[in-house]
């Protein structure tokens, strides 16, 4: 309970004093005149000033209201190295033992980690860094200003939203100030050492077929300062798309680069390690993950029709409706055979480049396509050879066959039926057929999820020709007659084959019996036929969405693949059981909450998925610093301190006063209050205004009167 003296003036301030002087200047002028009743006149005009400012008596009664204390713990990955773990709680449990003493003095403990200090889901500070200072404002907020006592932050320093100081050691008027007094307990020790993998620049894509380069430092740390050292030799792999490793030293501080074509279209991760220095924290940051997206400028077809017939139209309609599809397209027209001695002026016809397609700028082309081709000594067979080396240093051959591959004129009586799947045996099987998909096909992403009313009987149009031929190796996708072989695949050295044995896709085209999904079958043909990653009958594909890693693993094998093993970005590995999806494909879920870099094997395949960065800021400096957060610390009021020397000694302040000093912390004691009750009672009341006033002015005229 609390009285206090209150004014409730029933007019302005400026009129009573007004008032007031006129009142004493006409007393003053009776008193000159030798007047008689001024002292009276006088007492009733204070009586009146008095009853207009109507003073009142205050009792107020009040609520203390404890003060808040906010504790922020850094529970992010820097967190985890060495011993700080350990120090965190440790001095965590003794702060609040220690606050625990102050009964006016409530503790509101904040854990902030490096994916939710943001304030949303985990994975929400895309830099992958420490977001103290939002967790810390965000419960500020919520506290009345009046009740704030003060901050205590436990950390390593390493924080990536620490708020500017001006140059007069205030806090800059950009940023919001916080709470005031900061005091912050530093884990881990001053002087540590460190080494980091710097990527200085990167490509975040490139061209397929074109070279990258990637522009790295190594830098070696010692101490608080952000100094680094330049000294000795550091031992470098590089590895990149799971089978490419280069090895090598470079100076320590100093740039180095890597540079290596794109060999396919999607990402291409590049996975870099530095040796450990002697003494460092931890290996975390030696190690730094680039991700390149491979782009085709333009794919380049080479197209080569051996006669004209029904389906080549079907073929070039399909190619040239990519837009992204450079095609190069001839038909032979007329064989050197054919000779009536017509004047090559007068043949509206363009001669055939061989020499400059088939030799000079063979592999300048990403696919080349033999439409119905007879061997009618246009391409002679060194050139033939010219693409089975094509093949074999990583080409693409598609292989669309007629009746003429069952002649003696067939491609597979040349050289490049050494790189052939299937091999014809001189019969041409002319019926109508549905194209079915094999076991295989049904698992293959070529083929797998074409429409098909049931295993047995696809829903698409039949076809009326197809070549018979016996595999010889690779991989049967669809079959025709009598279960004989329609598409095959192969991977020959670096590249790949595909031969499709009928002439009779172009049926679907125009919707023959309802058609069929040539389109689409033909596309995932000519991907597979890039190297596109997601059309590999074998792979294992990880992927990060609203904090859950989705593991796909895809295989022709029907039997079931082994668990995967899932490596954390903190180095933790634990095995994920993947089920089956169908038609190959196994499927596995895991909730993550870590920002990093997530590693998915099934020991012979690895595949990566990311949350938040790719290389985060957590871990470009582990070394625990001072150095960052003692300007704000100190432009609050607050202070720093290692724990590792002791913690300080914790006391109440007033407002106003020092909140640190040698040894010793303070918490403002703000003695805040809630007025729960009111009462108010007038010094003056009217009755006792009257009387004063009228007996005063009767006393007055009485005097006067004698």
């Amino acid at each position: 309970m609390t009285e206090t003296l209150s004014f409730t003036p029933m007019v302005p301030f400026v009129l009573i004093a007004s008032l007031a002087v006129v009142g004493l200047v006409l007393a003053g002028i009776a008193l000159a005149r030798g007047g008689t009743g001024w002292l009276l006149r006088i007492a009733v005009l204070a009586v009146l000033v008095v009853a207009l400012v109507d003073p009142r008596a205050v009792r107020e009664e009040r609520q203390p209201q404890r003060d808040v204390a906010l504790v922020v713990v850094d529970r992010s990955a820097s967190q985890e190295i060495g011993g700080r773990r350990a120090e965190t709680d440790a001095a965590l449990k003794a702060v609040r033992q220690e606050l625990a003493r102050f009964k006016d003095l409530d503790v509101q403990i904040i854990e902030a980690t490096d994916d939710n200090a943001g304030g949303g889901e985990p994975g929400a500070n895309e830099d992958g860094g420490t977001h103290l200072f939002k967790a810390l404002a965000r419960a500020a907020a919520e506290v009345p200003r009046q009740r704030l006592a003060g901050a205590i932050m436990i950390t390593d320093g390493q924080i990536h939203d620490i708020p500017a100081v001006n140059e007069a050691g205030k806090p800059d008027e950009r940023d919001p100030p916080p709470p005031s007094p900061l005091h912050v307990l530093l884990t881990g020790k001053p002087g540590e050492s460190d080494r980091r993998l710097v990527i200085e620049q990167a490509p975040s894509y490139g061209i397929v077929g074109q070279s990258v380069t990637i522009r790295y430092r190594v830098e070696d740390r010692l101490g608080d300062k952000s100094k680094s050292l330049t000294k000795g030799l550091a031992g470098m792999q590089i590895r990149y798309d799971d089978d490419e490793e280069i090895v090598s030293k470079i100076p320590v501080g100093r740039s180095g680069e890597i540079s290596f074509d794109l060999e396919h279209a999607g990402p291409t991760v590049v996975e870099m390690t530095v040796d450990a220095a002697p003494g460092e924290l931890s290996t975390i940051n030696n190690r730094a993950l680039v991700s390149i997206n491979g782009v085709r400028d333009r794919l380049r077809v080479l197209l080569v029709s051996g006669q004209p017939h029904a389906g080549e139209r079907a073929w070039r309609n399909l190619l040239k409706s990519d837009p992204s599809v450079d095609l190069v397209h001839f038909t032979i027209l007329r064989p050197p055979e054919k000779d009536d001695f017509t004047p090559l002026r007068e043949l509206a016809l363009i001669a055939f480049p061989i020499q400059e397609l088939f030799e000079i700028k063979l592999e300048e082309f990403d696919l080349i396509v033999f439409d119905r081709y007879v061997v009618r000594d246009v391409l002679p067979p060194s050139y033939i050879t010219n693409i089975v080396n094509f093949v074999k240093e990583g080409g693409a051959l598609l292989l669309a066959l007629g009746p003429e591959f069952a002649t003696l004129r067939s491609l597979f009586q040349t050289p490049m039926g050494t790189i052939m799947p299937a091999s014809p045996t001189g019969k041409v099987l002319e019926r109508g057929f549905k194209p079915k998909l094999t076991d295989i096909g049904r698992r293959h992403p070529v083929t797998a999820g074409l429409p098909m009313d049931r295993a047995d009987t696809p829903e698409w149009g039949r076809w009326f020709r197809m070549i018979d031929a016996v595999p010889k190796s690779g991989r049967e996708l669809m079959r025709g007659v009598d279960g004989k072989p329609l598409l095959m695949l192969e991977r020959i050295g670096k590249g790949r084959v595909a031969q499709l044995l009928s002439d009779h896709i172009w049926l679907w085209a125009r919707g023959y019996e309802g058609g069929g999904p040539q389109a689409e079958l033909l596309r995932r043909l000519a991907h597979w036929l890039m190297k596109e990653p997601d059309l590999d009958e074998e792979g294992l594909k990880a992927d990060i969405k609203e904090g859950r890693l989705q593991v796909q693993h895809r295989s022709l094998d029907v039997e079931a693949p082994p668990d995967v093993t899932v490596t954390k970005p903190s180095g933790q590995a634990q095995l994920l059981h993947l089920e089956d999806a169908g038609n190959g494909v196994w499927k596995g879920v895991m909730a993550v909450t870590a920002s990093g870099v997530y590693k998915v094997s099934d020991g012979t395949q690895t595949a990566l998925a990311t949350l938040g960065a790719l290389n985060p800021l957590e871990f470009q400096d582990l070394r625990a610093s001072a150095e960052k957060i003692k300007p704000v610390a100190e432009a609050s009021g607050g202070s720093v301190h290692w724990i590792n020397n002791g913690l300080p000694d914790f006391r109440r302040t007033r407002p106003g006063r020092d909140s640190a000093g040698e040894g010793w912390v303070g918490v403002v004691a703000n003695h805040s209050f809630v007025v729960s009750g009111l009462t108010q009672v007038s010094l003056l009341p009217g009755y006792l205004v009257m009387i004063l006033v009228l007996g005063a002015l009767m006393a007055a005229w009485y005097r006067e009167g004698h």
